[in-house]
């Protein structure tokens, strides 16, 4: 999988290419580093994946609320960060990182927030250097597995959790604790706490992913 989007890729122009694996800690200008282009990028993504599953699903079955959900957990960071390393991207990272980031660069390149950019940086400079058109179609056969993952197997840990603790007449509540990264690539951490004690912590792109997060490593604790 990933071939076309790997073959667009290969050939980026350079303008394109070098700030799509710049970190922004990398340049003393953040306009050089990949964030604009992860910016234009998952919007692209979004598009893509949603004009690919829209005429696939039922309209009886599938309303737009059950069509979020499936291109939530199809787009998701884990899901990016998936396609990042089937594309070969955190090598792609490495190679191109300067010395003086020797001693962070392990940390990055297997950090979803950053790999999840990456993808989308590669494909906003795809959008920009082929048309949508061909951009799109690479998309959805990289995210092919996702796309069947999503609509085989629909996770919504958040539910499964709730009705775990209700059989124990207790509900849970999700705090964000921390949040990092620019104002448009930003980490969120959040936490599931029943009653008032803190079950379990989840991060994500989103409140949204990071709750999902949190409910899944909760139902790990309750499993245990």
């Amino acid at each position: 999988m990933s071939q076309k989007l790997n073959a667009l890729l290969e050939h980026l122009p350079e303008e394109l290419a070098v700030p799509v694996f710049t970190h922004a800690s990398w340049t003393n200008r953040r306009s050089e580093s990949y964030e604009r282009l992860a910016f234009l990028g998952d919007s692209v993504l979004a598009l893509a994946i949603t004009t690919h599953l829209y005429p696939r699903l039922e309209a009886d079955r599938f309303g737009a609320g059950r069509l979020t959900k499936i291109r939530a957990q199809t787009v998701s960071g884990r899901s990016c960060r998936a396609v990042a390393v089937r594309l070969g991207l955190p090598q792609r990272l490495r190679a191109a990182a300067p010395a003086s980031s020797a001693t962070s660069i392990a940390s990055l390149v297997s950090t979803e927030r950053v790999l999840a950019s990456v993808i989308e940086a590669v494909i906003g400079a795809c959008y920009l250097a082929f048309g949508y058109d061909r951009t799109a179609e690479a998309v959805v056969e990289a995210f092919g597995p996702e796309i069947e993952e999503a609509l085989e197997h629909p996770v919504d840990f958040k539910s499964a959790l709730q009705e775990r603790l209700a059989q124990r007449g207790e509900v849970v509540a999700y705090a964000v604790v921390a949040e990092e990264g620019p104002p448009h690539d930003r980490t969120f951490s959040v936490a599931a706490m029943v009653s008032a004690t803190e079950l379990s912590r989840g991060t994500g792109r989103s409140k949204k992913d990071a709750e999902q997060e949190a409910a899944r490593a909760a139902l790990e604790v309750i499993g245990a």
